[in-house]
């Protein structure tokens, strides 16, 4: 006898075998098929670990809970590219701290399984570690490998192929190019409360005014001028470098080929100063900016109302300006549009300029106050990729190929 299926309305179907009589309707004979209850998976991220907890399965045949991280998203459609954290076989257990993230952002997901072999999927939780740093785009001297632990950072800074990051505790973390020993921070490796980096040279100001720079010294931009005291503000640029005095004064050193370190009079009044491949520019007390030395690309021509600003940063061949009105200003190269600030030009409060090349290659980046980083220009390396969640950053610096972004 031919095995049929009869099917009756608003009734399960049943099946009649040959082999042996018997009629399922709704179960095999094994017993019941049903997927179990997925439970509920939260995550909580601190500086430098991940609590992760959920829900309990209140199934009789429960299994097991297997717990996956990955860093990309979308677990439970690509279960190969993901880690298994672990298996746990008692439903009892619903928390598990995590402290091997290799990156910053991390996604969570639980698959809970039954005696069936049937699974459900929980929610996946995505993260992102505190004060610690993101970094995109080039990575070919590893410039976006930042060193473990990462965390407990409070600004960063970048060059051409090398990344600088400061910690809490006054030490400078550096990483990536090094040919020039831009990454050996000298010893004491402690007391800095600001970094900047230049093209192949790094600077680090300590907490009792002085500048501390290695690197590439071709040029000099590593011979900080005497008296090396009283600086509150420090800046790299390819071959020069730029430190604000207490004083409201601005001292400049290394190449000045262009004039890049022929500070105008007055040199006083100065709340802020920022270093491009030739140029330089200070923001002055009064709102307005200053800036001198390379101008074939207009990269000095400071747009009119040259008024209001209260931040400046400096690219490769370009300028920009933040407004008090959270908006900015750009000029200069605009060849792969590293001027043409994305809309809309408000909610500002940190500004940024990168770029490399003697061809108008540059990019920028703008803070928004809601903790989101806009990224335009050039492109090629993903810089302006900025990763998800594109959210919780404080501040920001532009390198040579790459972008950083420090989370809270």
């Amino acid at each position: 006898m031919s095995l049929k299926r009869i099917s009756y309305l608003l009734l399960p179907v049943c099946i009649i075998s040959a082999a042996g009589l018997f009629i399922a309707c709704g179960k095999s004979p094994s017993g019941p098929k049903n997927a179990p209850t997925p439970s509920v998976l939260t995550a909580v991220a601190s500086a430098n670990e991940v609590a992760l907890s959920w829900t309990r399965c209140p199934d009789a045949d429960f299994s097991c809970y297997t717990l996956y991280r990955s860093y990309v998203a979308g677990i439970a459609g690509d279960t190969l590219s993901a880690e298994k954290l672990g298996v746990f076989t008692d439903p009892g257990v619903l928390a598990f701290n995590d402290s091997t993230l290799a990156q910053t952002t991390a996604y969570y997901a639980l698959r809970t399984t039954n005696a069936a072999g049937l699974s459900v999927w929980s929610n996946e939780e995505v993260v992102v570690l505190g004060d610690c740093i993101v970094v995109w785009g080039e990575n070919d001297y590893g410039q976006c490998d930042v060193p473990s632990p990462n965390s407990g950072f409070t600004a960063v800074a970048a060059g051409w192929d090398h990344s600088l990051g400061l910690r809490n505790d006054g030490s400078i973390a550096a990483w990536g190019g090094n040919e020039y020993g831009q990454c050996d921070v000298p010893s004491p490796n402690s007391g800095f409360i600001a970094v900047a980096a230049g093209n192949d040279h790094s600077l680090g100001l300590r907490s009792d005014g002085s500048i501390v720079a290695w690197g590439c010294n071709g040029n000099g931009q590593c011979d900080v001028p005497s008296p090396n005291s009283g600086f509150i503000a420090v800046s790299g640029g390819v071959d020069h470098s730029l430190g604000l005095r207490n004083d409201g004064s601005i001292a400049a050193w290394g190449t000045t080929y262009y004039g890049q370190c022929d500070v105008p009079s007055p040199n006083n009044g100065f709340t802020a100063v920022a270093a491009g491949y030739g140029h330089s520019l200070g923001l002055r007390s009064d709102g307005s900016i200053a800036a001198w030395g390379r101008n074939d690309s207009g990269q000095c021509d400071v747009p009119s109302p040259n008024s209001g600003f209260k931040a400046v940063a400096a690219g490769w061949f370009h300028s920009l300006g933040l407004r008090d009105d959270g908006s900015i200003v750009a000029w200069g190269t605009n060849y792969y549009g590293q001027c043409n600030v994305p809309s809309p030009n408000t909610g500002f409060i940190a500004v940024a300029g990168g770029g490399i090349g003697p061809w108008g290659n540059g990019h920028s980046l703008g803070l928004r106050d809601d903790g989101s980083i806009a990224a335009w220009g050039w492109n090629e390396c993903g810089q302006c990729d900025v990763p998800s969640p594109n959210s919780g950053f404080t501040a920001i610096a532009a390198g040579g190929l790459h972008s950083l972004g420090l989370k809270e």
